[in-house]
């Protein structure tokens, strides 16, 4: 397996381990994930299904993938930032909508987007900390060194 390949293991096994403390988060100490959170989630999904895909596809192929797990976690940090933004700087009116799936079941997505990233009440709640830092910020944190690992990863295979 070449490095490439290793480092997408790590990878996987990063945002699986990523994925788990955000359900331990829920399931045992009973915080609910706002809209932006479940984005979150979905991009760290995703980043780690192109980090699988990664490990077991043609070597060829690999530095795609590598490429395109860098732009989910590039799409995570973004979400990430704007929840911190909204958690250091919340709206003067911050009422709580509806959840993440309610938004999508009752409006269109090109309406349901931008109330997620409009932030509700709960997306500028403050719920649990670590080190100073709450879930918003260690994910900007994941999300921007998975960005740096994968996209130096990617670009390093290609000068190869």
């Amino acid at each position: 397996m070449g490095r490439p390949r290793r480092v997408a293991a790590v990878v996987a096994a990063w945002c699986a381990a990523l994925l788990a403390a955000g359900l331990y988060l829920q399931h045992v100490v009973g915080l609910e994930p706002c809209p932006m959170c479940i984005v979150q989630r979905y991009a760290l999904l995703l980043t780690l299904a192109t980090a699988v895909l990664a490990v077991w596809v043609r070597v060829a192929l690999v530095r795609t993938l590598l490429g395109v797990g860098a732009l989910w976690a590039v799409f995570g940090a973004v979400v990430a930032a704007r929840q911190s933004w909204l958690q250091w700087f919340p709206p003067e009116v911050a009422a709580c909508g509806r959840d993440f799936y309610g938004m999508i079941e009752a409006f269109p997505l090109r309406r349901a987007i931008p109330m997620i990233f409009r932030g509700s009440g709960d997306c500028t709640a403050i719920d649990w900390t670590f080190l100073g830092l709450s879930i918003a910020n260690w994910s900007f944190l994941h999300f921007a060194a998975l960005t740096v690992v994968l996209g130096s990863t990617a670009w390093l295979a290609g000068r190869r």
